[in-house]
C-alpha cells in the first residue's frame, strides 16, 4: 500500500505518485507542464483573478514568493534558510527581465521583501505603483513584475522540456522536488 503522502496534491491535477511515476519515465513535457501549473495556481493566477480588487502590495508579496521558490528550483536547494538574500541577487542576475533591479538587489530584498513579507509595507524609501517601468530608480510596477515572472515560468518549463536529463538544470530540479516530496510525509 502507498504511503498516505503519495496522494498529497502538488498542484491540482498532480501528486506526489504522480510525481514520482513521470519522473521514472523521464516525461520531461508532462513534468515542465505540471511545473507551470504549479506555479501558476499557487502564484500567479490569484493575483490576477479579480482586476478590481487587484492591490500591488499583494502582487509584490506573491511575486516575492515565487521569486525564492523558483530560485530554489533552479538551484536546487532544498529551501531559501539563510540563503534568501542570495536567492533575489541570484534570480535578478540570471534572468534578462528583471536586469533593471541587477545593481538594487540587495535593497530591493530588504526594503521591497523583507519589507512586504515582515512589516507589511516597503522601506527605505521604495514604493510600488502598478504602472509605468518596471523599476524606476526605488519604485517597483507590480503589475510588470508578476508579467515578467509569468516569462521566467515559462522559459523554466522550456528549459525543462528541451535540456538533457542528466543537464545541471534536471539535477537541481530532481533534489529540489525530492525535498518537496519529503516535505509531504507526517
Amino acid at each position: 500500500m502507498a504511503d498516505s503522502h503519495q496522494s498529497t496534491k502538488l498542484s491540482k491535477t498532480c501528486t506526489v505518485a504522480r510525481y514520482l511515476s513521470l519522473q521514472d519515465a523521464r516525461d520531461r513535457d508532462a513534468i515542465a507542464n505540471f511545473v507551470v501549473e504549479r506555479f501558476e495556481e499557487r502564484y500567479l493566477d490569484p493575483i490576477v483573478a479579480d482586476p478590481a480588487k487587484k492591490n500591488g502590495f499583494t502582487i509584490m508579496a506573491v511575486s516575492c514568493l515565487m521569486v525564492e521558490s523558483l530560485e530554489s528550483f533552479r538551484r536546487g536547494w532544498k529551501d531559501t534558510r539563510n540563503k534568501s538574500e542570495l536567492a533575489f541577487c541570484s534570480f535578478f542576475s540570471h534572468w534578462d527581465q528583471f536586469s533593471a533591479f541587477r545593481e538594487v538587489s540587495g535593497d530591493f530584498y530588504r526594503h521591497v521583501r523583507c519589507g512586504i513579507l515582515h512589516q507589511a509595507e516597503t522601506t527605505g524609501g521604495w514604493r510600488i505603483i502598478r504602472s509605468g517601468p518596471i523599476r524606476a530608480h526605488t519604485t517597483v510596477n507590480a503589475t510588470k513584475f508578476s508579467s515578467s515572472l509569468r516569462h521566467v515560468l515559462g522559459s523554466y518549463a522550456s528549459s525543462l522540456r528541451t535540456e538533457d536529463w542528466d543537464s545541471e538544470t534536471w539535477l537541481a530540479f530532481r533534489k529540489k522536488m525530492a525535498a518537496v516530496c519529503r516535505n509531504t510525509k507526517a
